[in-house]
């Protein structure tokens, strides 16, 4: 009895740490549209990157840049969870080689190579001062975040080559897709064996087509090709493209997300694969250069792809997502989106006649549900938040970027104007929205209570024609 006794409180009291061992852990939340923070609460730098899966953990290389915009490191996070990053190590520095002393350093991705037994680090690499070089460059290690030997930059069989990725086949051939004819083009290079170097061209596609940004991944034996416009940091329209392989004929360009790409584009496609599933994650930068910030102080955003068929992909924006990667699933939680209530009126800020060109007014009416009716406070990390429309993903501006007290409040394409820029103040559980151009509160014209009043900005009195409500949609 006393032997039967013992087994059993041992049993009870090792059960439970195995079961605890074998649990399965929370889904982790993503949230968009920020900058991401570290588990020692510094942001994390890493755009333009890639994301490289060994073991457990997921290492997330990117750009780390020096506060005039040139290359400081490219750094390596790590997480179980793709939500929480330790800052794992500076994997190359300005004192790596004697040309990463004074470089810009763009689009890092690492790749492994099972035959030689290392990671190979590629990047786009210019001289720091210009964008004439366009090159690549190469480094590689033994360890995946240890420090990295730096190989050298070239032109790729002369080619200039400007945005760029790599890319690991399924039978181990590697490939490097970057912009070329100063980004008219896309060409496709095999690398070497050791994927230190270029073999031979592949193929060029959509020849003046201005393609950046390529993102490359594989889905059910089709292959998938992202790319943005070439607009300098203003974000455009995203396409992709499918083959059956990366030698073959790929198919026209279609669009994904929205005319902005939720105001992002795109560094990186990664595979979530579990033990229920394999999701397709869009790892996108929304660049700070877009509103007159630096590289560093850019923000993230993630999203999943869903796919309709094996050759089409869609992306919807949330403003958080649900990671999970233990089974692999992916999902979207929250829209990002709010309404802005009048608080004297209770009526919705609205694009008048669901407009989505330039100058269109922004006015106040019945809550309908409309996506004009519907903004995402886009945060600048200066303080300030550009207020973005979603049916046309323009900003609201005030006229002529106007001082006035009565000015005009449209929407206008978003730029880097501080006629774009709001800081919010909560008060008394409401908020008001003052223009940082002028100092002047966002306001509902002589404090009307009809549809169609127009927005303006008007000197803050802390009226309630003044007073914002921010509910979620």
């Amino acid at each position: 009895m006393k032997l039967r006794v013992l087994f059993v409180v041992l049993l009870g009291l090792l059960l439970p740490t195995a079961w605890a061992g074998a649990a399965h852990a929370a889904a982790a939340t993503v949230t968009n549209g920020t900058q991401f923070s570290d588990t020692a609460g510094n942001p994390v730098q890493a755009h333009g990157g890639g994301v490289l899966k060994v073991g457990s953990y997921y290492y997330w290389f990117g750009e780390n840049r020096n506060s005039d915009g040139t290359f400081k490191y490219v750094s390596v996070y790590r997480s179980t969870d793709l939500s929480t990053w330790v800052h794992d190590n500076d994997v190359l520095t300005q004192s790596s080689a004697s040309e990463l002393a004074v470089a810009n350093i763009e689009r890092p991705k690492v790749i492994y190579n099972s035959t030689t037994g290392t990671y190979v680090l590629w990047m786009h690499w210019e001289n720091g001062s210009d964008y004439g070089q366009a090159r690549v460059a190469v480094a590689e290690s033994s360890t995946v975040d240890g420090d990295y030997t730096y190989q050298g930059s070239f032109r790729p069989l002369g080619y200039d080559s400007r945005d760029m990725t790599v890319f690991r086949d399924d039978d181990g051939t590697a490939y490097l897709i970057s912009a070329t004819s100063v980004n008219a083009d896309l060409n496709v290079y095999q690398l070497t064996a050791d994927y230190l170097g270029v073999d031979h061209l592949v193929q060029t596609l959509w020849a003046g087509s201005y393609r950046e940004a390529p993102a490359m991944f594989k889905r059910n034996g089709v292959y998938f090709l992202l790319t943005s416009g070439a607009t300098g940091w203003a974000p455009n329209q995203q396409k992709y493209a499918t083959a059956t392989s990366v030698a073959g004929t790929w198919s026209s360009l279609s669009n994904v997300g929205d005319s902005t790409g939720y105001a992002s584009q795109a560094a990186y496609v990664l595979p979530v694969q579990g033990s229920s599933t394999t999701s397709y994650l869009y790892l996108g930068d929304r660049w700070a250069g877009a509103w007159g910030g630096s590289v560093n102080s850019s923000n993230y955003v993630w999203l999943p792809l869903t796919f309709a068929s094996n050759t089409s992909i869609s992306m919807s924006y949330y403003g958080s997502i649900s990671v999970d990667t233990a089974t692999g699933a992916v999902a979207g939680l929250t829209s990002g989106y709010n309404n802005l209530i009048a608080r004297h009126s209770g009526k919705c800020g609205d694009v008048a006649g669901a407009s989505t060109a330039n100058n269109a007014a922004v006015i106040q009416y019945t809550c309908s549900g409309g996506t004009n009716q519907q903004w995402r406070l886009q945060n600048l990390n200066n303080g300030y938040y550009q207020i973005v429309a979603r049916h046309s993903e323009k900003c609201a501006d005030v006229t002529s970027a106007s001082t006035t007290a009565g000015a005009a409040v449209i929407q206008y394409t978003c730029g880097s104007g501080t006629n774009q820029q709001w800081q919010l103040s909560s008060t008394g559980g409401y908020y008001t929205l003052v223009s940082r151009n002028s100092g002047l509160c966002l306001d509902v014209t002589s404090a009307s209570t009809a549809d169609h009043a127009a927005f303006d900005q008007y000197t803050c009195s802390g009226a309630t024609n003044q007073q914002w409500s921010l509910p979620a949609v």
